[in-house]
């Protein structure tokens, strides 16, 4: 088990759930993740970093698979100017490559916002750390262990 992989189910075990990870063949995409475990696009809880221009940190917004982030409304989530991250700061903040990065199990805390539309479904899917691996959960569970603020940041 990699690093990344057993870090989120650490994290999830930490909460008192039971980590219920799944290995796919690919999902390094929503599309891919949501084929994977037959679910609705929309239940899959993307973790998309931008930088915050100011501070260099990156910020996460988890956002419901089929829905884009508007930079424009995220800057003024965060009040800071976002930019587009790299995959070293990614890596280095969070733990995870593009394409794994999970919701939770960051290797440094990281200010988060999230994606109301998860909240519509009962159960969603998050990267567990890897392109391969994913996790359910429940929107509200998953709001509460990733200290996400709900709001709309979506284009």
């Amino acid at each position: 088990m990699s690093k990344s992989l057993k870090r989120v189910k650490a994290a999830l075990e930490s909460h008192g759930l039971v980590a219920n990870i799944l290995e796919v063949g690919q999902a390094r995409t929503a599309a891919e993740a949501a084929a994977s475990v037959g679910c609705e696009l929309d239940q899959i809880a993307k973790s998309i970093i931008f930088q915050a221009e100011d501070s260099g940190l990156p910020v996460l917004f988890l956002t419901a698979g089929g829905n884009k982030v508007d930079i424009k409304k995220a800057s003024e989530v965060a009040g800071t100017v976002l930019g587009k991250s790299d995959a070293q700061v990614i890596r280095s903040h969070t733990g995870f490559a593009i394409g794994g990065v999970a919701p939770i199990g960051h290797l440094s805390p990281i200010r988060a916002w999230m994606d109301p539309r998860l909240l519509d479904f009962s159960e969603v899917w998050g990267a567990a750390g890897t392109p391969r691996h994913v996790f359910n959960i429940s929107p509200t569970v998953l709001h509460e262990i990733s200290g996400a603020k709900i709001t709309d940041f979506i284009a």
